[in-house]
């Protein structure tokens, strides 16, 4: 059975994977980068035999002096694993 949805014994469904990295990221950008400040934001997540893989590209050029956008971008990558991490883990 070549199917996106999983059973619970075996864990989410890819698109619930997709899904919950890409609002983490998202979500982690918006919480430190005022809306109007982020000129360009793309999140691309891929999740393939098991792999994951977070691609965040941000470009902020009038947001705070203080923040680095390319680590910000980073940092969204990280809480995008963190909170797939978490989604297995209460699938267990």
């Amino acid at each position: 059975m070549a199917d996106s949805s999983t059973d619970e014994a075996d864990g989410p469904s890819d698109e619930a994977v997709v899904n919950t990295a890409s609002e983490a990221a998202e979500g982690l950008v918006l919480s430190r980068f005022k809306q109007s400040d982020v000129r360009d934001l793309d999140v691309t997540v891929t999740f393939e035999d098991g792999v994951l893989e977070v691609d965040v590209y941000l470009n902020a050029p009038d947001a705070d002096a203080d923040l680095d956008p390319e680590q910000v971008a980073d940092d969204a990558a990280l809480a995008a694993q963190d909170a797939v991490d978490e989604l297995f883990a209460e699938s267990e």
